[in-house]
């Protein structure tokens, strides 16, 4: 039998994510989801045409297919029709792969990434839903998602990726646009939970490849359970939820808002990777050398952040999992794009030749202050004998050193265009925001987004 605390935790998240109103959220929260949805929109479009993406919707169309009109949704930035599962894993195993997506220190991993599509795809089946009810639908999955992979991490010593723990934030949205009972909710985190992907992080982060933080099997996995539920499948309870030693992760659900204080990446490289970009890129701006004038480079960041792939890249995988190689990169270019992880810009001689110069350095004061942040020091010797040395310095981004709103539209413009076009951009841009507004609607933005580039 469960104990009382048990079910009082199991009662608040079934009052929050089948009862929260949008009058019960901050506007300041409501703001930052529209901007965290519009940040996923833009890394989400420009992943389309890759590789990855094309992979996985293809494989959609073969294996998750659907004839039943109630269980079907269009793809995004593609628009053939599949089941919902196959929607949400498609969009979300794009986004996996183009590492420019949102993310929250605490969980050490991302939310957006299955949030999006999840609200994406089960909104073609609510035409008139409220802007104001999408986002807080979207709220309701990353506070789920955030802490259920709080609540993972720290009752287990595997470091699982994401899809471990976001599919229960993708089984609390459905159930929550869907209609479903408590019981369902409860049954669905438990099953969402259950064959939740438990993927090794550092094996992928030891030879990257499509494999990614697991998120597109963390959003097949978390939409069927929520149908599962609905036919009557049992798999509670989630222990995430439900056990006792993980009820302090719970004890704040509805007062602090996880939405607020995720982070936005100004390049499409694993976090683990920012802060040292950042202190190159802020030595370069201070001191005014280029990238020929370098003779030398240490960096020192936590463990985690050494382990990065420490070469030239083959593949766009390894480039976004890199280390030297973003760092290199930033020197040499003074931006990191998509352009410089793909294709030619694989084989740049002169980052190549940076990447050669480059000595790693895992050290203890910034390993002490992981997970909570990402931290790392840069020293670059100059062929002029100069040695520059950078404070320690924490990635851009997030809480610690926030951008203001015109960089997340700067941003997503930056991304979105090249795929999509400036008006097209420009229009989802609109709705998005528009999201907040009273009287909103989410078809503006939904027929905007389904629709092949």
């Amino acid at each position: 039998m469960r104990d009382e605390g048990s079910q009082a935790v199991l009662k608040k998240v079934q009052d929050f994510v089948l009862g929260l109103t949008p009058d019960q959220i901050p506007e300041s929260a409501m703001e930052r989801a529209a901007l965290m949805l519009l940040d996923t929109l833009g890394i989400c479009a420009a992943a389309s045409p890759m590789e990855a993406g094309l992979i996985a919707r293809r494989v959609a169309t073969q294996l998750y297919s659907t004839s039943d009109s109630t269980t079907g949704a269009r793809m995004l930035f593609d628009g053939r029709t599949v089941s919902l599962a196959g929607a949400a894993f498609a969009a979300a195993t794009q986004l996996d792969n183009l590492d420019g997506h949102d993310g929250y220190n605490p969980t050490k991993g991302h939310i957006g990434v299955v949030a999006l599509p999840t609200l994406a795809v089960l909104a073609q089946h609510i035409p008139g839903l409220a802007g104001r009810d999408a986002l807080t639908a979207l709220i309701v999955g990353y506070e789920i998602a955030g802490r259920a992979g709080i609540a993972l991490h720290a009752t287990v010593s595997d470091y699982h990726t994401s899809g471990a723990w976001n599919a229960l934030g993708v089984a609390a949205m459905a159930a929550r646009l869907r209609g479903q009972t408590p019981a369902m909710l409860r049954e669905a985190l438990g099953i969402a939970e259950y064959h939740g992907p438990r993927s090794q992080m550092m094996r992928e982060i030891a030879t990257p490849t499509m494999l990614h933080d697991g998120s597109g099997w963390g959003a097949l996995a978390g939409m069927t359970a929520a149908i599962l539920a609905e036919e009557g499948f049992t798999g509670a309870p989630a222990v995430t939820v439900e056990a006792q030693e993980v009820a302090p992760c719970w004890d704040d659900l509805g007062r602090f808002w996880q939405i607020e204080h995720q982070y936005v990446k100004p390049y499409p490289i694993c976090r683990w990777a920012h802060a040292a970009i950042d202190a190159a890129r802020e030595l370069k701006l201070a001191h005014g050398f280029t990238h020929e004038d370098i003779e030398g480079l240490t960096i020192r960041s936590f463990n985690y952040a050494v382990e990065l792939f420490p070469g030239v890249p083959d593949t766009t995988s390894k480039a976004q999992y890199a280390l030297p190689f973003p760092v290199a990169v930033m020197l040499v270019h003074g931006e990191i794009g998509l352009q410089h992880i793909s294709g030619p810009g694989l084989a740049d001689p002169e980052v190549a030749r940076l990447v050669g110069l480059t000595r790693l350095e895992a050290t203890p004061r910034h390993e002490v202050r992981y997970p909570g942040g990402r931290w790392a020091d840069v020293e670059i010797r100059l062929k002029d004998g100069r040695v520059l040395q950078s404070v320690d310095t924490h990635a851009r981004g997030g809480p610690e050193r926030p951008f203001e709103r015109q960089a997340v539209l700067d941003k997503f413009m930056a991304f979105a265009v090249p795929a999509l076009g400036f008006a097209r951009a420009e229009a989802i841009r609109d709705a998005t925001l528009a999201l907040t507004g009273p009287g909103s609607r989410f078809d503006r933005l939904g027929s905007l987004i389904v629709d092949p580039l």
